[in-house]
């Protein structure tokens, strides 16, 4: 059984720890209303352009001239895996989750026969992906000592990886993040950004006309680049807030966990005190009966 004092140091180490958590809680409290507004303000943009792209993508007839982010390679036995993951921990299963989802593709890739490349943005998630897929990473990102990853950063991983995408290291390419939901609930997504994915219902309107102005390959030279920046920003944008609002979860309950312990303990502490009293007054009843 604990002694008192060993008792009263871990009733004070749990209370420092609470101090933390507390003060955790409260600044991703903070910073989760901006990162939310953020993330909520650049969907409507991003789909609409993925609508747009998706649309156009129906449309083109596959050719030498075609521009493969658009049409592709022809090809689909090589895909690349682009990894958002944060550099903080302290945020319950935010990063786990993105892994946990691009472990599952990547084991369905590669059961159907397919290379699975991975390019990693963040350091958590870097040790479990480079574990399980050894030298299968071609690419990271570092986004250490960077405040807030914004559009400048979307830029040079996208210019990244449409400059690995040129040099033929991949056929397609699929962005994992968490989408955020609400401060309860982030959902892990994937999404192909290269090339343009083409949904179902984008192939009913596939035989209308599109006419380009000012012409066809100035504006396809304009828009899939800044189509896959755009959704790669969007991606940290979601990241962002699902990051503060999984932080702020987490903290939550770490300090509900730590005001718990501290009850429990200071009942122990409470219980084994009242003992030691009542054991000192038996001995010196004890000790005066005996004279």
């Amino acid at each position: 059984m604990a002694s008192l004092k060993e008792l009263k140091g871990r009733i004070g180490s749990v209370k420092s720890t609470q101090k933390i958590t507390k003060a955790k809680q409260m600044v991703a409290a903070a910073k989760l209303r901006k990162a939310q507004a953020a993330a909520e303000s650049a969907r409507p943009y991003a789909s609409r352009l993925e609508a747009v792209m998706a649309s156009l993508a129906s449309k083109v007839t596959v050719s030498a001239s075609s521009p493969k982010l658009l049409a592709g390679t022809g090809s689909d036995q090589v895909h690349l895996l682009v990894v958002c993951n944060s550099d903080r921990g302290l945020a319950g299963a935010f990063n786990s989750n993105i892994v946990k989802a691009a472990r599952i593709k990547a084991e369905e890739l590669i059961a159907e026969g397919k290379t699975v490349k991975f390019f990693l943005v963040g350091r958590k998630g870097r040790a479990v992906i480079n574990r399980l897929f050894p030298k299968q990473t071609i690419a990271q990102f570092d986004t250490t000592g960077i405040r807030d990853v914004g559009y400048d950063e979307a830029q040079e991983i996208a210019a990244q990886v449409m400059e690995l995408f040129e040099k033929g290291k991949f056929d397609v390419a699929h962005l994992f993040y968490s989408k955020f939901r609400s401060a309860l609930l982030q959902e892990p997504t994937v999404r192909q950004i290269i090339p343009v994915a083409i949904p179902a219902a984008a192939g009913e309107a596939s035989s209308a006309a599109v006419e380009y102005e000012p012409d066809e390959e100035e504006i396809l030279s304009a828009l899939l680049p800044r189509n896959v920046t755009i959704q790669i920003f969007g991606a940290l944008l979601e990241n962002a807030a699902s990051e503060q609002g999984a932080s702020m979860t987490a903290m939550d309950n770490a300090t509900r966990n730590a005001g718990d312990l501290i009850n429990k303990l200071t009942i122990q502490y409470n219980r084994s005190r009242q003992a030691a009293i009542t054991t000192e007054l038996v001995e010196i009843i004890s000790g005066a009966e005996a004279l």
